[in-house]
């Protein structure tokens, strides 16, 4: 789910990059904002940090001691991508295993689909790898699968989130299969 949330930030920015002109500090701020926030990627609460919408505040500058650097607090806007239990939700497999299929769903990329949260689902080996149901419903690598979301967990050394999702419910499946 997208999170439109409200941020305060502290944007330092080096001796040597500080202009006299009003605009060119704003940009300056704008730009190094951007570079921290992209840096950032996401936090348990939040999600992954998509984009900064809007900059509400510019505080007063703060010198730092030993370095001369400027210590700016910004309040900014910023949408966020955070997945929820029990939330619906479309993803495109990348990776096909005996016992189950890896998506991507936004910006996470473990997203854990188990053959035991596929009913009707048989496991197809071979060099493409699939599971299929008997209507010849097909799950593979690049195609498209609405599921409902089961966990969630925080990877904090890796910053980011992994999902265990399921197709036990009405309208979860396979909704496209790649071209070919």
């Amino acid at each position: 789910m997208f999170l439109k949330v409200q941020l305060p930030w502290n944007v330092i920015i080096a001796a040597e990059n500080l202009k006299p002109q009003g605009l060119m500090l704003q940009r300056e701020i704008i730009i190094r904002l951007l570079g921290d926030f992209a840096m950032k990627k996401a936090t348990k609460d939040l999600g992954y940090f998509l984009a900064v919408t809007t900059l509400e505040k510019i505080g007063e500058g703060k010198v730092r001691q030993h370095t001369g650097d400027v210590l700016f607090p910004v309040v900014f806007n910023a949408i966020t991508f955070k997945i929820f239990k029990g939330e619906i939700l479309e993803g495109v497999v990348h990776k096909v295993l005996k016992h189950g299929v890896f998506m991507r769903c936004g910006p996470i990329e473990n997203v854990y689909l188990s053959h035991l949260k596929m009913p009707d689902y048989r496991y197809v080996p071979g060099e493409n790898a699939c599971f299929m149901n008997d209507k010849l419903s097909k799950i593979g690598k690049d195609v498209t699968v609405r599921f409902s979301v089961i966990g969630t967990k925080w990877m904090e050394a890796d910053r980011e989130f992994q999902a265990l999702v399921s197709l036990e419910g009405d309208y979860l499946g396979p909704i496209s299969t790649p071209d070919i």
